[in-house]
This record gives C-alpha cells, sequence and structure tokens, in this order.
C-alpha cells in the first residue's frame, strides 16, 4: 500500500487550544499546578527521609539461601545446623612460613578459637602444604555458639592471620565466606554510587541540549533522584521481609533512573507542545496529564506487570527483585504524575517555548514514508537480523558466581585463584550427601557411588552433631561444569534407602535452573497476558498486542544473543574490563527479560498512545502511523540515549553480574528504540492496514464500556 503525500494534518484535538472537560487527570493536573509548594514540600520530605533510611539498606544484604524447602538449599541449612564448629577463616601463605607456629600457638590460645590446623605439622594426607613446597594453608575454626565476650573473635583472627604477611616476601590471602559477602556488599554499593555519578551529570548535558535550556533539563532528574530515594526506602522495608541479594540495589537504582527519566521526558516534551500550541500554562500542564499522564500510567502498569512475573518463581532473589522494581515504578510514576508537573508549575517561566509550531513533516515523517514504501522488505530484513543476533544464545551456560564475580584484585577473588594455582585438590568445590544416620551407614552409601565416572574423589563420612553425617564427592573438571552436575543427578536417582540431601555448588546450581526452568511459563503468561490486556484496553485492537509481543521477543532475542557473544564469549571483555568465565549468572537472563521486557513496552505505549490519538481523530491508519512516529520518535529516540546513559554507567561497574545486566538492558534498549519502534512497527503496522484496530464484535463492545481513552 502506498502512503499518502505528506499534505497538511487535519484540525486534531489536543492540537490547539480547547476547553477541557473535567477528568480525573485534568482535576490532578490543575492540583499540582495550584497547590505545587504542598506538592514539592511533601516530595522534598520524602526525598530527605527516603534517602536517610534507604542508605542502611546496603547493610541488610545478604545472599542467604536458609528457610528453603529446595533441596541443595535445605541441605546448606541442615550443614550449618550440624556443624561442629562456626565460621571458617583460611589463610593461603605464600613464601617465608617462619612465622606460621608462634601464630598457630597464639590462634589457639585466643578466647573463642574453636580449633586451629598447622600445616606444617600436619599429616601430608591433610593436604595443608603445596605440592611445591611454595605455600601453605593455616584453618582456622572459631566456636559455633559466640559468647558476647568472644563475638569480636573473627576479626581478631583476621587481624593476627595478616600479620603472617610481615616476613619479608610473605604473601598472605584470606578467605571466608563473610569476608567474600562484605567484599560483594560494598562493590554493590560503589557499583551504584559510580553509575549514579557517571549516569546523571552526562545525562543533565544531553537532556540540555535536547530541551535547550537547564531548567527543564533538570527537571527530569529531580524526578529520578525522588525514585533513587524512594526505591532504596522500599528495599529497607523488604529486608526485613525477605533476604535482599547484593544485585537488588544495582538493579532498582538502574530502573528507577530510567524510568524516571522516560516518564518525566514524555511529560516535560508533551508540556512544551502544549505551549508551543497557544495553551496557557496551567491548561498545558492539565492537558499534558490527560494524555501523556495517562501514557505513563499504562507504561508503569505495563512494566509493573512484567516485573510481577517473577513472583511465580520459588528464589527469594527473583522474588526480592520483582517486590523492589514493582516498588521503583509506583514511585517514579507517582513522581511523574505529582512532582514534575509541580515543578513545570514552579519554573514555568523558565521552560522555553518552541516559537513555531512542531512540523509534521520532519526526519521521523520522512523515515516512516520511506519504510511504508518497502514495508515488506523492512520486516523481514529486520526480523532475519533480529534472529541472527540472538543465534548465540543457543548456546548459552549458566553458573552460580562466588569469589569470580568480583575484580581479580579483590581479596576474595585472589583467594580463590591462589587455591587453584598451590592446591588444585581444593579449587573443585564437593557435591556434598548429607543425611540423619549414623556416619558408617553414609559411608556404605558413598562406597557404592564412589566408582560413578563423575567422581574424581570420595571423602570419608563423617559423623556431625545431631545425629547427621555427611561424605564430600569431588567431580572431575569445574565445581559447576557439565560433569558435576551430571553426578548430582545420578546421585538424586540413585538415592540411599534413606533419606539424602545432595548439596554443594553444582546442586545449588541445578536446582536454581530447575526452578527458573519451571517457573518460566508461568512468568510469561502473566507477562504476556497482562500486557495484552493493558494494551488492549488502551487500543481496543486484538492484533496490536500480539504484534507488539512478537516484537519484543525479537528484541529481546537478539539482546540474549549479544549477552552471550560479551560475556560468555568474551568478545569485548579487554574494553568492558572483566575476565570472561565462560558462563552468564543464572539469574540475569530472567532478570533482563522481566526489566526489559517492560522498558520496551514503555516505548510501545508512547508510540502507540500517539497513533491511536491520531487514527482516532480519524486519519487514515497509514498517515496516522507516520505522524505518530514524527511527534513521538524524538521523545522515544531521547528517552532511549538517556537510559542507554543510566545503564551504560552501571555496566561499567565491577560486579560481574551488575556489568552483565547494564550492558544487556542498554543493547535492549539501543535495539527497541531505534531498529523495533523506528523501522519494524511502522513497516508491520503500514502491511496490516486497518487491520491493525480489528477486535472481534464482542472485544470492541467490552472496550466501549471499559478502554481506556484520552480526555
Amino acid at each position: 500500500m502506498a502512503p499518502p503525500s505528506p499534505s497538511p494534518s487535519p484540525t486534531l484535538p489536543l492540537r490547539g487550544p480547547r476547553r477541557l472537560p473535567v477528568s480525573a487527570a485534568v482535576v490532578l493536573g490543575r492540583f499540582c499546578f495550584r497547590h505545587r509548594r504542598w506538592v514539592l514540600l511533601g516530595w522534598l520530605v520524602g526525598f530527605v527521609g527516603g534517602m536517610l533510611i534507604g542508605i542502611q539498606a546496603f547493610g541488610r544484604l545478604s545472599g542467604d539461601l536458609s528457610g528453603s524447602s529446595i533441596e541443595s538449599f535445605a541441605g546448606l541449612d541442615h550443614l550449618a545446623e550440624s556443624a561442629t564448629y562456626g565460621p571458617r577463616i583460611t589463610a593461603i601463605v605464600t613464601g617465608d612460613t617462619a612465622n606460621i607456629p608462634a601464630t598457630v600457638r597464639d590462634l589457639r590460645r585466643t578466647d573463642g578459637v574453636a580449633r586451629v590446623s598447622d600445616p606444617l605439622t600436619a599429616p601430608a594426607a591433610a593436604g595443608l602444604l603445596a605440592s611445591d613446597g611454595t605455600a601453605a594453608l593455616v584453618v582456622v575454626d572459631v566456636n559455633r555458639n559466640l559468647t558476647v565476650e568472644q563475638a569480636g573473635v573473627v576479626d581478631v583472627v583476621t587481624e593476627r592471620l595478616r600479620r603472617l604477611g610481615a616476613p619479608t616476601g610473605t604473601d598472605v590471602v584470606l578467605g571466608s565466606n563473610a569476608l567474600l559477602e562484605q567484599e560483594t556488599n560494598e562493590q554493590s554499593r560503589k557499583d551504584t554510587e559510580l553509575g549514579e555519578f557517571v549516569a546523571l551529570p552526562i545525562t543533565l548535558v544531553v537532556m540540555i541540549f535536547l530541551f535547550g535550556g537547564f531548567v527543564a533539563a533538570g527537571i527530569p532528574l529531580l524526578g529520578a533522584f525522588t525514585s533513587i530515594a524512594g526505591g532504596l526506602a522500599s528495599l529497607y522495608g523488604l529486608s526485613y521481609l525477605m533476604n535482599l541479594d547484593p544485585a537488588v540495589p544495582s538493579v532498582t537504582t538502574v530502573m528507577g533512573l530510567g524510568l524516571s527519566i522516560d516518564y518525566a521526558l514524555l511529560i516535560v516534551s508533551r508540556y512544551r507542545e502544549e505551549r508551543g500550541a497557544g495553551r496557557e500554562p496551567e491548561d498545558a500542564v492539565a492537558v499534558t496529564m490527560a494524555t501523556a499522564g495517562r501514557t505513563i500510567s499504562f507504561s508503569a502498569l505495563t512494566v509493573a506487570t512484567a516485573l510481577g512475573g517473577l513472583f511465580v518463581f520459588r528464589l527469594v532473589i527473583f522474588r526480592a527483585l520483582g517486590a523492589a522494581g514493582v516498588s521503583v515504578v509506583l514511585v517514579a510514576l507517582l513522581s511523574g504524575l505529582t512532582l514534575v508537573p509541580a515543578l513545570i508549575a514552579t519554573f514555568h517561566r523558565r521552560i522555553t517555548v518552541p516559537s513555531t509550531r512542531v512540523s509534521d513533516d520532519g526526519f521521523f515523517a520522512r523515515l516512516a514514508r520511506a519504510t511504508q514504501r518497502r514495508a515488506l522488505l523492512v520486516t523481514v530484513v529486520l526480523a532475519g537480523l533480529l534472529l541472527a543476533a540472538g543465534s548465540p544464545f543457543l548456546g548459552v551456560r549458566f553458573q552460580n558466581g562466588g569469589a569470580n564475580l568480583l575484580p581479580r584484585d579483590f581479596e576474595a577473588h585472589r583467594f580463590a585463584d591462589a587455591v587453584a594455582l598451590h592446591f588444585p585438590a581444593r579449587a573443585t568445590s564437593p557435591v556434598i550427601v548429607l543425611a540423619r544416620v549414623p556416619a558408617p551407614r553414609l559411608q556404605a552409601y558413598a562406597d557404592t557411588v564412589s566408582r560413578l565416572p563423575q567422581v574424581r574423589v570420595a571423602g570419608a563420612a563423617t559423623q556431625r552433631e545431631g545425629g547427621w553425617s555427611a561424605v564430600e564427592l569431588t567431580p572431575y573438571g569445574a565445581s559447576q561444569g557439565d560433569r558435576a552436575t551430571a553426578l548430582v543427578r545420578t546421585l538424586r536417582q540413585r538415592r540411599a534407602d534413606f533419606r539424602t540431601w545432595v548439596t554443594g555448588e553444582a546442586p545449588v546450581l541445578v536446582d536454581f535452573q530447575n526452578l527458573v526452568l519451571d517457573g518460566l511459563p508461568w512468568a510469561v503468561a502473566i507477562l504476556a497476558g497482562g500486557t495484552f490486556v493493558l494494551l488492549f484496553l488502551m487500543t481496543g485492537s486484538v492484533l496490536v498486542p500480539i504484534k507488539a509481543l512478537v516484537m519484543n521477543t525479537l528484541s529481546l532475542g537478539a539482546t540474549f544473543g549479544v549477552l552471550v557473544w560479551v560475556f560468555q564469549d568474551g568478545h569485548g571483555s579487554d574494553l568492558l574490563g572483566f575476565a570472561p568465565t565462560g558462563a552468564l549468572e543464572t539469574w540475569v537472563p530472567v532478570i533482563v527479560f522481566a526489566f526489559a521486557f517492560g522498558l520496551s513496552m514503555d516505548y510501545e505505549v508512547f508510540l502507540l498512545s500517539r497513533i491511536k490519538e491520531l487514527y482516532d481523530a480519524g486519519l487514515p491508519n497509514d498517515r496516522a502511523v507516520e505522524l505518530g512516529l514524527q511527534r513521538s520518535g524524538r521523545i522515544i529516540t531521547s528517552a532511549g540515549l538517556l537510559v542507554v546513559i543510566v545503564f551504560a554507567g552501571f555496566a561499567g561497574g565491577k560486579l560481574l553480574g551488575i556489568k552483565e545486566m547494564g550492558v544487556a538492558l542498554a543493547t535492549a534498549v539501543t535495539v527497541d528504540a531505534t531498529l523495533v519502534r523506528c523501522l519494524l512497527v511502522p513497516a508491520t503496522m503500514t502491511l496490516l492496514g486497518d487491520l491493525n484496530w480489528w477486535a472481534p464484535p464482542w472485544l470492541r463492545r467490552v472496550h466501549e464500556k471499559i478502554g481506556l481513552r484520552e480526555s
């Protein structure tokens, strides 16, 4: 179908001054304009309180998996319950070992220390001395139940072990679960601060260029600040209801920044458009809330629906990210609907107004017409390109990261590297079989499975507290490699005649992946169903929501392909500053799927709301698509650019999982705001023509009753 020539558009609603009907959106806009001081005061109090409360959330982060009914997680609980000793601190001493005996004697006399292993006197079978004699392991176990006076024993032990490095040529590296968690939490906080420090100034400069003024550019940033404060405060509250992984603050901050900037950008842009059409400031704010305010409300509902799909997973990290994400979406929406209009009302005299009416024959209109002339070719080529970009995801591998997620110069990572170098037998984490039976009975079972081809070393069963016993089976290859996961599955198929728990790094990975696969269909169903309903309520169409879901799937597939190509295969690792591990963090694709889908629908709503507005005003489908892209294309690409800047700031962090997420979301937004929204959407809507707006008669009647329309 040949597109019409760019003739002048007819007079359309909302393009010039007219009497405004009374609606909730108009009332809200006028209220925020007239009572702006009270609105701003309320947000100021909320911002200060949110920051004071939210900053405490970083001290409550934990990757603890306790309290779960999942086998590997429950097994870790039982290991902790049945442990004879408390926390363990291990030191690898490389070089001069002369001070070790004195340090061991000193530690054994320390109140709260239960056991110290001396590598110089231990039998060779203990494996505390490197085969070449260049390194030694000092292992310290503290009491399981520490008294109040012994509470600081871990710090005392850590300090005394570090003194082993005093002799010249001696290097001491410490390792413990507490140190790993401490460094991860601290780096999460630093990555969050770095992302904000890098992204916000650059974002301000770009927005000044876009709006031609400091005040209009600053309003979206003020909205972003309040969303960050509200999001962190919500995290603090959630930390009392569930364990929050160290990745949660960075993820929610990224989402809050991106959505706040998107929503404020749309509000400010529509306000300037209405002012350019001749409206007075208060009327312009009211119309903006009745149009752009409705759009961001739809967007927020869509994003919240996408994140709501995370609640179907039994994994705490996904539920925590879902709850935190929904919270920050609601804060960003509330900011866009109240704070931004109040700021516009306060500074309206300093917000530049377009001197002439915005042209309907600009770059995006010409791009739409060029796309419409070759709609089928554009659709086929772009679909093929996105499918090809997503093909690397077919070879994806997953892992649950530990010390390898930290930079190489961090102590937890250096400890892991030192173990692999000097004590390779300890480098592979064992698969642990745990049972509440006497050790000899578990040993008999261990003897039968020790001959499995995946088992490299089978340890002796040990008796633990409370009638528990455990045995370690060290697999060939990596701790989370194919042979390790195969061993886990075999052990669960070949159970003993008593209840066993199979746990360790590989079992946790297997259970994590199984839980993702179990929850994924339900999450996709919630996401797709919710998105379909919301887009139907907005457009009255059945085909538009289906088409949006298909295009989002193509866009996300390309994003996942890039994620594998970069982080699993290592392309660009030097540029991005990371060491490839040959796999992706298990949680990253799920979170990227939910967050990127939500952001993609964000831009879909921005574009469809304008096209639908024009189509309802009487324009033909193709002309409505052309003008809709012209009037929203700049906003979509600008919002996409700003969000990519935000995500790029977080991609510069040091935690590998956060870096993966930042790069993935930046890729998703780039693809979506350019190839999909500016080319694929106009092409497919041209091919469908008036069928875009088709719905069965009974659904049309439903939409007439409950559908949401512009005021």
